[in-house]
């Protein structure tokens, strides 16, 4: 960031059906592809963006945090910049703060959610493309009793992708269950709700593969720590379809810690020995 321009920071949420996931990519459609070029055309240079977290293909959004740094920002308004836009990405808010804000390492958790239909009939027609449907019903409990053992940090190989130079050390803060009827009472849905200070590539949807089982009771309720212990992509965890997975809010620290934070979050994690 130079000492000419504006850090911005914007919470956006989208509908990520027809996106082949947040990172730009050559000759696909992507959310910080179609928004770069919106912003850039407003602003009238080239800008790019900095996400909280890097949703895949068919996951939405409704609390994706991003910021941006610009020489002119007047033209950068929500109304103006929603006008703009498609139809399946909307800017909810934007504000401007210092640079030692950074949406990605300032970051202190995620939280996302994941939404079942285990209704015999099936689910909601209007929402269909938002559920997974399996039609068979959940035992929440059971889910809950198991999802207990993987809360705290842990090394998540199991149920994530490494990437190169990277991690698979995080830190589960909320891993719950609930059941939700919807207002007239004629359907049914199992939402998991995960909060972690980060998330490795395909971990909820790998959480929610390894949860579903015992929810079934086609597995115990230790299979997802006996799992996890095993730091191995072949322990067995299915990673489940992206379209019912939603990126629902990132929590920051005050702006004093901004950097205390980035900082703490670009140390490589390791465990401590046992």
């Amino acid at each position: 960031m130079s000492d000419s321009t504006t850090r911005l920071r914007m919470k956006v949420a989208y509908d990520g059906s027809d996106f082949a996931g947040w990172a730009r990519q050559r000759d696909q459609r992507t959310v910080q592809g179609e928004l770069q070029r919106v912003l850039s055309h407003l602003a009238g240079e080239s800008i790019a963006l900095t996400c909280a977290g890097r949703t895949d293909a068919g996951v939405h959004a409704r609390g994706q945090v991003v910021h941006l740094d610009a020489s002119s920002v007047g033209e950068l308004e929500v109304g103006r910049i929603n006008r703009a836009l498609p139809g399946d990405i909307r800017i909810l808010d934007v504000d401007e703060v210092t640079g030692d804000f950074d949406a990605r390492f300032s970051a202190l958790w995620r939280r996302y959610s994941y939404t079942v239909s285990d209704d015999p009939r099936g689910p909601d027609p209007l929402l269909r493309r938002y559920v997974l449907d399996i039609g068979r019903e959940l035992d929440i409990a059971a889910m809950n009793a198991a999802a207990t053992a993987l809360v705290g940090e842990h090394d998540f190989t199991s149920y994530c992708k490494l990437k190169e130079h990277g991690t698979t050390v995080r830190q589960i803060l909320v891993l719950e269950w609930e059941r939700r009827i919807d207002p007239t009472g004629d359907n049914a849905t199992a939402v998991m709700h995960v909060t972690a200070d980060a998330f490795c590539h395909s971990m909820v949807r790998s959480l929610v593969g390894a949860l579903i089982p015992v929810g079934e009771h086609r597995k115990p309720v230790d299979f997802p720590r006996a799992a996890l212990d095993m730091k191995a992509r072949a322990a067995g965890v299915t990673v489940m379809p992206a379209h019912p997975l939603i990126l629902e809010e990132v929590g920051y620290p005050p702006q004093s810690r901004w950097a205390q934070r980035q900082q703490q979050t670009r140390t490589v994690r390791g465990l401590p020995p046992s």
